[in-house]
Order: structure tokens, then C-alpha cells, then sequence
């Protein structure tokens, strides 16, 4: 693995995403909304936060705007991203420049008040993230996620759950207690090397049996074993969209913090949809219609 440094605040930092991105063969409808993408920083502005893992290099608002614009993409769900911690001000910032377009997923914990909710919510926020993977820390106290989803369930929020396989195991019965909107990011992060049987995506594909599950088919690149073009993920990615088409999301995940070995190009990306989801009805509901119920966009 290639070790990279911030150039200003010394903290190991990540792979930069591929600057060349090139226009996808695949035209996306319209009203296309890419629900899982970051910004960081810029670190001027929007300091990452000193005990964050890693401080990764700026991906502010304009770069992801650009993306977009050669995807053919008209909206997007800004994820924040746990260099920023519970600091939301980046990507609040970011919906604010396009309202109608951006909707956001926050990082946030029981010391946040009545108001600081209701500020995130008028600000495009509509769910929560919690991190299980051990390379953003691990397992977060279990007991203060339950507080802050009883706050924020009033609102209407989701919860997205950002975990690996083995968490998927572990945590099965606890996710299971919540009575709300669950969305798991990156197909649960199940390896492709382990196989379409492996325990832990067949408790995924339990889970999406149930009507308050989602998904979000993106990640490709971080669970494929075979890399670019990341064709080993389709199988998994066509089996959730069987079992939850109305409950099935796509994203980017630009830009691509701590991958490891295949930077992929997010024209490839975009790609793969019609490989992971064939028929052009499918592809909207996927890419228009279940994310603008989610996230309360205008209806296309």
C-alpha cells in the first residue's frame, strides 16, 4: 500500500482521485442523482479534525460540481466523512450552493442539541452515519447511536450504516432493533473473494427483505478482487437490486478516500449501471425515483 502524507498537516493522508475523468459511454436520465460523494475541505477553510485517521487531500464543492457535470449527474447525497468529524460545516456549505440539487447524511453524536438537529435538517441534511469499519475507528458507542437515532427519527431521517462484512455478522440482532429508514453503503463492503454465499451478504440480502432496508450498489471498487473494471462486483450488486429495486441506490463515492490499490475513474463507474441494472426502467428507479423519495427531492 502506498503511503501518503498531507502536505500541510503532516497526517497520513490517501490516494488523490483520478483527475482525468472521462465521459461515460452510459447517459444518465434526468433528475440522475449520485447519493454517495464527499468533499474535503479545503483544509483552509474547513480544517479536518486533529484526531481524525486520516486527512485526505482537498475535494472541495467546486471539483465535485465538475465531476458531475461530465457524468451527466443533476443531484447528489454529500456523505460527511469522518476526517471532518461531527464538523458538518463543509458539507452544509455545499448543499448550500445548489439547494434544489444536494441533500446531506451527517455525522453526529448525543452532545448535539434540538436545535443543532433542526439546523442540519434545514440545511439538506436527512440522515445519519455511523462508522463500524476499523479503519475509521471501529465500533462507535452503540449506546449513544440509539440516543441520537431516537433524536433524529422525528425528523424523518435515515440511518446509513457504513460497516464490513464481519460487522454485518456481529451486529445483525442490534441493527435489526431499529424501527427506521436503514441504508447501508458500499453493498455492505462484502469481499468478492469470499463468494455470492459468504454468511455475511446472505444476512445483507436478509436484511433488504424487510421494507425499511436500502442499499446503495457503489463501492465496486472496494469490494472487487479482480480490479478494474470491477466486473466480479456485478453478481452481488444484481442480486440486491433483485430482492429491493425500490429500495436500491447508486453512488460514486467520489473521491475515493483511503483505497489502497485501484483508483478507479468515475466514467468507468458510471459504466458498470447499466451492467448492474439492464433495463432503462430499472436504471431510473435506481437512479431518480428511489433517491428523490429518500432524500425529498423534486419528483422527475
Amino acid at each position: 500500500m502506498n503511503e501518503y502524507t498531507h502536505p500541510v498537516t503532516g497526517m497520513k493522508s490517501c490516494m488523490p482521485p483520478d483527475p482525468a475523468t472521462r465521459t461515460p459511454f452510459f447517459k444518465a436520465p434526468p433528475g440522475a442523482c449520485d447519493t454517495h460523494c464527499h468533499v474535503f475541505g479545503p483544509h483552509d477553510k474547513f480544517p479536518y479534525h486533529p484526531k481524525s485517521t486520516y486527512h485526505p487531500p482537498d475535494g472541495p464543492k467546486e471539483s465535485l460540481a465538475a465531476l458531475h457535470r461530465i457524468l451527466n449527474i443533476d443531484r447528489a447525497v454529500i456523505v460527511q466523512a469522518s476526517c471532518h468529524g461531527t464538523d458538518n460545516s463543509a458539507m452544509l456549505d455545499a448543499i448550500a450552493s445548489r439547494p434544489d440539487h444536494y441533500r446531506g447524511v451527517c455525522i453526529a453524536n448525543d452532545q448535539f442539541s434540538d436545535e443543532n438537529f433542526a439546523d442540519l435538517h434545514a440545511g439538506g441534511v436527512r440522515g445519519v452515519r455511523f462508522n463500524f469499519v476499523t479503519h475509521l475507528g471501529g465500533t462507535p458507542d452503540l449506546d449513544m447511536m440509539r440516543r441520537v437515532l431516537e433524536r433524529v427519527k422525528p425528523l424523518g431521517w435515515h440511518l446509513v450504516i457504513h460497516v464490513n462484512a464481519e460487522d454485518i455478522i456481529t451486529f445483525e440482532d442490534f441493527f435489526l432493533q431499529f424501527d427506521m429508514d436503514i441504508v447501508v453503503d458500499h453493498m455492505g463492503r462484502v469481499p468478492t473473494s469470499d463468494g455470492v454465499h459468504q454468511h455475511a451478504f446472505q444476512i445483507l440480502k436478509s436484511f433488504l427483505e424487510r421494507d425499511n432496508w436500502w442499499v446503495k450498489i457503489c463501492g465496486s471498487e472496494r469490494i472487487s478482487a479482480s480490479g478494474p473494471p470491477f466486473y466480479d462486483a456485478i453478481p452481488y450488486a444484481q442480486a440486491l437490486v433483485e430482492i429491493a429495486p425500490d429500495r436500491t441506490l447508486w453512488g460514486t463515492d467520489w473521491p475515493h478516500p483511503n483505497i489502497s490499490k485501484f483508483m478507479p475513474n468515475d466514467g468507468d463507474l458510471v459504466d458498470l449501471v447499466p451492467l448492474l441494472a439492464r433495463d432503462p426502467e430499472l436504471q431510473k428507479r435506481i437512479l431518480v425515483d428511489n433517491p428523490s423519495r429518500l432524500y425529498g427531492f423534486t419528483a422527475y
